[in-house]
């Protein structure tokens, strides 16, 4: 099967052909077909497997081929947080360059001059917005964003926008928009609060599950036994022995504080890092991670802000300096390696004390990772 198969518009397949898209991936192929039959949708898919093209594509077929433009918005694509709603505005961007369709990513964070560029996007018409909840909630506040128009209301990363807290702020935005509203619902696990959820919100909906919580086969898994007070040692030596043969390395720490001390500890020792949490402000936050993907820096250690949504080409060593709590976690932090078919290697450093956590995430991915004592 191919894109062509599902009869996109000319103008569509022009910019999916400039893109290098030729076949589509499992979760498109189920995807597709049910969203350009306007069916609401549950789609439970890990991140890296195609999702944001599987929603992506059927709307800007369906603006390309409207023989009338409303001058109004669209579509309306919530997203947790603003690296991930400008990711995916970016490739929206990239499908849509031979179109007619436009699109502009609207988040917090930014200057007042940004908060009324935002405004402008949703009172002419932007085709496609991409928001993040309490942002967009702060433009509804005011009376010049009209929602009648919405044709399409996706929600990407669903279980870890109501991890954060968003529930309410859904719901108040799902009940100012019109009753016949096509509801795509993306997720890459299913738990109550998400049934609960697409019970109160979707109409009838067809159900997509490729929800295989396994590392990509082309990820080497290693795990460090050490102690605590070790770790820092351990964690510097593997840099050290890494470095020169790697593009680069992600190394997750379950706290501000501890992304905040290794940074510290390895810019001390002349190993040059930088440091991604939600502590620091927008523009810091936007400028570290175009830096990393960039490669003006190899080294980035990130909270879990960076374990879901995020696409970053060429890292090829994902480090966990504490064993993540949820194996879930595990898997996404992991998954930032080995992608797009390459292959990467994650390395776990476990203290007597998350021996148990460990132990769980081997029974959860089902296999026996390799242990190295120190």
């Amino acid at each position: 099967m191919n894109f062509k198969d599902f009869n996109f518009s000319k103008k569509l397949e022009e910019g999916l052909k400039m893109m290098e898209f030729n076949n589509p991936t499992p979760i498109q192929k189920k995807a597709v077909p049910l969203i350009q039959q306007n069916s609401d949708l549950i789609a439970i898919a890990q991140t890296g497997t195609g999702k944001t093209a599987a929603f992506v594509l059927p709307i800007l077929d369906k603006l390309a081929k409207e023989s009338t433009q409303s001058n109004q918005v669209n579509t309306i694509i919530i997203a947790p947080t603003r690296e991930l709603a400008k990711q995916i505005d970016r490739q929206v961007e990239g499908f849509a360059y031979f179109t007619n369709s436009t699109s502009f990513p609207i988040y917090g964070g930014g200057t007042g001059l940004e908060f009324e560029h935002q405004k402008e996007a949703l009172k002419k018409g932007t085709d496609i917005i991409i928001c993040t909840p309490g942002r967009l909630l702060a433009h509804l506040d005011f009376n010049y964003f009209n929602t009648s128009k919405i044709k399409h209301f996706v929600l990407d990363e669903a279980d870890r926008m109501l991890d954060m807290g968003f529930y309410d702020d859904i719901i108040r935005i799902y009940k100012s928009l019109p009753k016949n509203v096509q509801i795509l619902l993306f997720s890459a696990t299913m738990p109550n609060k998400i049934r609960t959820l697409a019970n109160k919100i979707l109409k009838n909906p067809k159900r997509i599950s490729l929800s295989i919580s396994q590392p990509a086969v082309g990820i080497k898994q290693l795990a460090y036994l050490c102690h605590e007070n070790q770790k820092i040692e351990t964690l510097q030596k593997i840099i050290n022995t890494n470095f020169k043969r790697l593009n680069q390395i992600l190394i997750f720490a379950s706290s501000i504080k501890n992304v905040k001390k290794i940074n510290y500890i390895l810019l001390a020792k002349g190993i040059k890092s930088s440091e991604m949490h939600s502590g620091l402000n927008q523009d810091l936050r936007e400028k570290t991670i175009n830096d990393f993907k960039n490669k003006k820096n190899k080294i980035l250690i990130a909270t879990d802000i960076l374990s879901r949504g995020i696409d970053i080409n060429g890292i090829d060593l994902v480090i966990n300096y504490e064993v993540p709590n949820d194996p879930e976690d595990y898997i996404h932090r992991i998954g930032r390696t080995a992608r797009a078919k390459k292959k990467g290697t994650a390395i776990t450093l476990v203290s007597h004390q998350q021996k148990q956590n460990f132990l769980k995430i081997e029974k959860f991915v089902k296999n026996k990772i390799h242990r190295i004592i120190i």
